[in-house]
């Protein structure tokens, strides 16, 4: 069996034989996955190699102090940019190996000659790419109501911040309600943009697009390497080509990511974002409240301006209709002593008429009657001549045939005659009949 070493030992071991067999220093490819700088000045660093989203390798690094704020100045001076997680870099670098803290790399310098990095060059690439497309802009042409109410977010259930979006929508102390609906995705590793992609896409074909005013893409910090989901081309084109405003609070400190880009509103954090939605209520209620105010001041001055000039017409109608008044007064008694002058004479002059009149027709009448009277008289003279017992009396007679004279019937030999005269009837049969001729 061989013979055991200590903890110790065994890691003075690994650093001596480091120390043996490794060159002074190495030019290595590598990805920033965090840099954060110490009070010192002191620069730390995770490296780490992916292939796509996935990590192949990560080591430590360290930048001291005085090589940091060299390096640092050259390579903004040279890139136009600072160092920062994201960015691929050629950096010169020793191993070194500490019995504690284990294996690490020492940066020496790092090429700014090598730009941005592969990383950021994508990067570029797609913004450039998606500028050229006119899909930078395209969400933004969106307009978001003021009262966004009804909301589409786009998250994971396990996300921190989509806990603190929720809960600063559902607190608000104004006691808004806003309507959500939520979505699941994967907000990191190889998958993850494309659970983002299927989310915006699952929201356009619900059939429920116009139940929503808009979507939110929350996430809630990480890890910059975490966030390269969010770079990429196919998330941006899903944002941009959304048919309604797309917010993000994706949570990071670094400038943007692609989907803040091309989104129609980026906030920081999903708190913001949240906060961000609820300043639309307090904006419209504040615009409300002023608008209300603003009614009731001009309605209330309106009211006093017109009950002034109320006061006044009243006043004015009060004195025109006196006026008018006195002046009807004196037209009606001036037309009242006139008509009833008018009216005397009238009478006045109609009496004597009515009197003429009556007396005229007094006479008339007396002189109609008077002519009538004789007219009748003639008349009855004249009936009393024609009266057939008249004739009779004078010795004539009437014969008749059923009933008829015989002037006016066709008698025949044989009939019944029956023949009348003043004080006799006399029946006869009729045996001979002679023509005298014809009148």
């Amino acid at each position: 069996m061989q013979q055991a070493v200590s903890l110790l030992e065994l890691n003075q071991l690994i650093k001596s034989a480091l120390d043996d067999n490794l060159q002074p220093y190495y030019w290595i490819i590598a990805e920033i996955g965090e840099l954060k700088q110490a009070a010192q000045g002191h620069a730390y660093l995770d490296l780490v190699e992916k292939s796509g989203n996935r990590i192949l390798a990560k080591t430590r690094a360290n930048i001291w102090s005085y090589s940091y704020r060299t390096i640092a100045g050259r390579f903004q001076a040279v890139t136009g940019q600072p160092l920062k997680a994201g960015m691929k870099i050629l950096a010169q670098v020793s191993v070194t190996y500490h019995e504690l803290y284990g294996i690490s790399l020492n940066v020496k310098d790092i090429d700014p000659n090598f730009t941005l990095g592969e990383r950021a060059r994508i990067r570029q690439e797609v913004i450039e790419k998606l500028t050229r497309e006119g899909l930078m802009d395209l969400n933004k042409r969106f307009q978001l109501p003021k009262v966004p109410q009804r909301i589409a977010i786009i998250s994971s259930a396990t996300a921190a911040g989509y806990g603190d979006f929720m809960d600063q929508l559902a607190m608000n102390k104004y006691g808004y309600r806003i309507h959500t609906r939520f979505f699941q995705a994967t907000l990191q590793g190889a998958d993850a943009a494309k659970t983002l992609v299927s989310a915006l896409n699952q929201i356009a074909k619900s059939g429920e697009l116009e139940k929503f005013d808009a979507v939110v893409i929350i996430r809630g910090g990480g890890a910059q390497m975490d966030l390269d989901c969010f770079d990429e081309y196919e998330l941006a084109l899903a944002i941009a080509r959304c048919p309604i405003p797309v917010i993000t609070g994706i949570g990071h400190e670094r400038d943007e990511t692609i989907a803040d880009l091309v989104s129609h509103t980026k906030m920081k954090t999903p708190t913001a974002a949240a906060e961000f939605i609820l300043s639309g209520f307090r904006d419209f209620e504040e615009l409300l409240i002023n608008a209300l105010k603003t009614l009731e001041r001009n309605t209330s001055q309106t009211l006093t301006m017109e009950e002034r000039r109320l006061r006044d017409f009243q006043s004015q109608i009060k004195n025109l209709a006196y006026f008018k008044l006195q002046q009807a007064n004196e037209t009606l008694r001036y037309k009242v002593n006139r008509l009833q002058s008018m009216s005397t004479n009238r009478c006045r002059i109609d009496n004597i008429k009515l009197q003429n009149i009556e007396t005229g027709l007094k006479r008339y009448w007396k002189n109609q009657l008077e002519a009538e009277n004789k007219h009748l008289e003639n008349l009855l003279k004249d009936i009393k001549k024609l009266d057939p017992k008249s004739f009779l009396k004078r010795g004539y007679t009437r014969s008749e045939v059923n009933g008829k004279p015989i002037h006016q019937t066709e008698i025949n030999l044989g009939d019944l005659m029956v023949t009348y005269s003043n004080n006799k009837t006399i029946k006869s049969i009729i045996q001979n009949i002679e023509q005298n001729g014809k009148d």
